[in-house]
């Protein structure tokens, strides 16, 4: 029998058995060191909290953090009507390629055109389809610019783009009308003549398409020539006299351009399509003249006023 036997049941040290009394001890003092602990981190939080509550106050202040939210405000608008803008031409796109052989005798003026792979012909429609739907939603473009662009304008500038942009969308059709109905059958006929008396011509659908477009679309640009003149006198950067002073010089640049706008080489082509650009130019000088009576007469009932 193990001598020990009784003695090894009992506790035979004090470290080896906790009592109640110390067990509530321990217990409390974990209570307070957690308490402490969590009283530490939640101040410590509150800190932080505080910290970058007043950081964020110093930001909003800053004369920057105006300029950057302007900014993306900004670039919103400018997204905004970008998303309007494409969604008009893709109406347009959708109804005029679904359309495309009601108008297209039209557009092509009964030519004979030849295609000379299977995919010319989406190459084709795909070209002249946007085209005429970029032409088509050129005034809801125009007034989404416009809805852009007027924050940022002065007043002289507003009016006149307010007063000037559907007489500037007039200007640019006729300058297509007068390209479509004078400009390209004289060039096409003139460039077709000669080459029917030496080779069979043929005459691909997509060659048409661009011709067609270089025989009009520069055209209707140029039409733009007195808004423009009339837009920088407005704003005080072109004077009548400056106008004046270069007229040697710009028609010699107009019968240049009128030379590349031209396909043809034929001189009677050139002198039909620089025969209104010098017209044009005359009559930028008149507009301009105007603009400044008006500017002068204002300043004068301005100064008699005060």
């Amino acid at each position: 029998m193990d001598p020990y036997e009784e003695n090894a049941k009992k506790v035979l040290s004090p470290l080896d058995k906790i009592s109640d009394d110390n067990i509530e001890e321990i217990e409390k003092e974990q209570t307070v060191d957690e308490t402490s602990h969590e009283t530490e981190v939640s101040e410590a939080e509150s800190t932080f909290l505080a910290n970058i509550e007043q950081e964020e106050e110093v930001i909003d202040d800053h004369p920057l953090a105006n300029v950057s939210k302007a900014f993306v405000e900004h670039l919103a608008d400018l997204r905004k009507q970008l998303i309007k803008g494409i969604a008009i031409f893709i109406v347009f796109f959708i109804i005029v390629l679904s359309t495309v052989n009601k108008w297209l005798p039209y557009v092509t003026r009964g030519h004979k055109l030849v295609i000379l792979g299977p995919l010319e012909v989406i190459k084709f429609y795909m070209s002249i389809s946007t085209t005429l739907a970029l032409g088509l939603s050129l005034p809801f473009l125009m007034h989404f610019v416009w809805t852009f662009i007027k924050p940022g304008l002065k007043e002289n500038e507003k009016g006149f783009l307010g007063l000037y942009s559907p007489v500037m969308l007039v200007l640019f059709i006729m300058g297509i009308a007068f390209g479509y109905f004078v400009l390209h059958p004289l060039s096409y006929d003139f460039l077709v003549g000669i080459g029917e008396s030496n080779f069979n011509v043929m005459i691909s659908a997509s060659q048409y398409m661009s011709f067609l477009i270089l025989t009009t679309v520069p055209v209707g640009l140029m039409f733009e020539l007195p808004i423009i003149a009339m837009f920088l006198s407005t704003i005080g950067i072109l004077t009548s006299e400056t106008i004046k002073k270069t007229r040697r010089w710009a028609y010699v640049i107009m019968g240049v351009l009128s030379a590349l706008i031209t396909p043809s080489p034929d001189f009677f082509s050139q002198i039909i399509l620089l025969i209104p650009m010098i017209l044009l130019y005359e009559i930028s000088i008149l507009l301009v003249k105007k603009i400044e009576h008006k500017q002068v007469a204002k300043m004068e009932e301005g100064s008699s006023n005060s």
